[in-house]
């Protein structure tokens, strides 16, 4: 069974009102036709090996369909390894993505700790980068714990904006230089525990 989660595109602009092409034929005609599917694989995404391995997972948006998926499956293995969960979005009212299946998961332990980031509900904006800054400490620990770090959504922004968290993290809560912080976060990622998914 496959599940997909689409962000619809649909906006106002000052001409007309906009939508994605892709997005609104899933959300409103792809139940009435066959639709041919394209599989583009991610062999490096995966959770880690050792089931007792913690794991970080950031992922606003659409970027929390593969962290559902991990989530479910350490829970029906029984995995011991400690999940984090950092999910944003605009308004949590209405874009809070499964959420009665994600704060069950909270509630019964599978998901250990759950940082949310909802950008447009209140006056600043707040963004899953922010809460992670505010988590560093904790983070930084279960990084040093061995924690795998997995980062999924937007490439342009999300991603770049993710990876200057850590590495302030790593320089404010790690007591590292600014050099030394970049190093890490290319050992971590060389040593597969700096995972990207974005796009």
């Amino acid at each position: 069974e496959i599940h997909l989660t689409v962000g619809t595109v649909r906006y106002r602009s000052t001409r007309a009102v906009r939508k994605g092409v892709a997005s609104t034929f899933l959300a409103d005609r792809a139940a009435d036709v066959d639709l041919p599917v394209f599989v583009q694989r991610s062999p490096h995404f995966h959770l880690p090996a050792d089931p007792n391995t913690p794991i970080v997972m950031i992922g606003p948006g659409t970027g929390i369909a593969p962290f559902r998926s991990f989530l479910h499956e350490r829970r029906v293995r029984g995995d011991a390894g400690r999940n984090w969960l950092f999910f944003g979005e605009q308004h949590a009212e209405t874009d809070f993505y499964y959420r009665d299946e994600i704060e069950a998961l909270a509630r019964d332990g599978s998901l250990a700790r759950l940082s949310l980031a909802f950008s447009r509900d209140q006056d600043e904006r707040i963004y899953v980068q922010h809460r992670l800054i505010e988590q560093g400490r904790e983070l930084w620990s279960w990084i040093e714990d061995g924690a795998h770090v997995y980062v999924c959504g937007n490439a342009k922004r999300m991603a770049k904006d993710v990876h200057r968290a850590l590495q302030t993290i790593a320089e404010e809560d790690g007591g590292l230089s600014a050099p030394a912080a970049t190093d890490y976060l290319q050992d971590l990622a060389d040593a597969g525990r700096y995972h990207k998914d974005v796009y």
